[in-house]
């Protein structure tokens, strides 16, 4: 059977990006598959200081451009093309379109990445990278002697918020509940340090700041209906992520809490599937890793591929 592609990446962020880098190079027939502009998340970064060979940093739009880029050095074919289901099970893959009609290929890498959680708060959006941030991983050493809160207290919340005291003089923790849900060890670290504080039983309700960036946040009490304020810099929203799934077939998959779950060489439950980047499930979401594991989901799909029966 004819199809139109030995190969088709459905997400252009930069572990899509980082596939179709790999097997534009390898000279597979492949197409990249992205809703809207490449880059993903990364786009909406304003400055990304922890990617390798970049000393200075570099703001996100550019490393984005810098991917792309290098893509069309190797003439990778990027079509904004929103994929609205998929059919997998079967050796040839078939992917249905938003504009209509199908793409079928032998081999699918999927890199749709996942979103924040957010809080939908007046001022979420208006400082959304002037201060409001879904990852202190990435961004807490632009906070270096500030004051800022974290919203949640899952295990992102409190691991994210000790790993803020090693740059921030202090740190409140903003939760809704007078208990946390992460584990007691982290529980314990976090209650032992001196620089994390806790507000109880509270909800942020806006996000106040001016043209330097956040200033302050608004709260309330569930309890008494008490409002307060405090006078942060930042605001770090770490209430989870949500994958983009939405396309997948789910029932086909393997999956952990909607992430994909892949073994180490980034093959899915699928054989000829393969996924890469927030999408899976796995502890830690940065563009470096988002990067090896599609460097190696690539090298895996150019395997499969390589071993396929010839027609």
């Amino acid at each position: 059977m004819k199809v139109d592609h030995q190969l088709i990446i459905v997400g252009g962020g930069p572990a899509g990006l980082t596939a179709g880098l790999y097997a534009a190079r390898a000279m597979l027939d492949v197409t990249l598959l992205e809703k809207g502009a490449p880059g993903g998340q990364v786009l909406n970064t304003d400055w990304v200081d922890n990617y390798p060979g970049f000393p200075d940093g570099l703001s996100g739009f550019d490393l984005a451009d810098k991917m792309t880029a290098q893509t069309k050095r190797f003439d990778l074919e990027i079509k904004q093309a929103p994929v609205t289901g998929m059919d997998l099970q079967e050796d040839v893959k078939t992917l249905h379109l938003e504009e209509g009609g199908t793409l079928t290929c032998r081999a699918v890498i999927l890199a749709t990445g996942a979103r924040p959680n957010h809080i939908d708060i007046p001022g979420e959006t208006e400082f959304a990278a002037r201060g409001v941030s879904y990852c202190a991983t990435c961004d807490a050493p632009f906070y270096r002697g500030r004051i800022v809160a974290v919203i949640g207290g899952g295990n992102t919340a409190i691991q994210e918020a000790s790993h803020l005291t090693k740059f921030a003089d202090k740190v409140y923790v903003i939760h809704r509940r007078d208990e946390l849900r992460a584990t007691k060890i982290l529980q314990e670290k976090a209650f032992a340090n001196d620089k994390i504080e806790f507000v109880w039983d509270t909800v942020p309700t806006a996000i106040t700041g001016d043209k330097s960036g956040v200033t302050g946040i608004e709260l309330k009490n569930v309890k008494t209906d008490k409002t307060s304020s405090l006078d942060v810099e930042g605001v770090f929203v770490l209430i989870g992520l949500r994958p983009n799934n939405e396309m997948l077939p789910m029932e086909q998959l393997k999956t952990k809490d909607g992430f994909i779950v892949t073994d180490q060489e980034m093959h899915t439950s699928i054989p000829g599937v393969f996924a890469a980047g927030d999408l899976i499930s796995k502890n830690f979401r940065q563009i470096a890793n988002a990067v090896g594991e599609a460097t190696t989901a690539c090298l895996s799909a150019e395997h499969y591929l390589a071993h396929l029966p010839d027609e």
